[in-house]
């Protein structure tokens, strides 16, 4: 059987990343976060939010590994 991915809510997906709404949506408008729309609901699938977390520059320049 297959697992479903874990689908976070906008609110508890900018908890995670620590930014805010204006910064989520111009990320989505931009194309680099993937969301994903239930009815008028926004979610963000754990893997694509880990994705997106990963492509952020560190303070050396290299890639979040953490």
């Amino acid at each position: 059987m297959d697992t479903l991915p874990r689908l976070l809510t906008v609110q508890e997906f900018l908890a995670l990343a620590k930014i805010g709404h204006s910064t989520f949506y111009r990320e989505v408008s931009a194309g680099r976060l993937r969301v994903t729309k239930i009815g008028t609901a926004t979610r963000i699938a754990m893997a694509d939010a880990q994705a997106w977390l990963e492509s952020l520059p560190t303070q050396t320049g290299e890639a979040f590994n953490g």
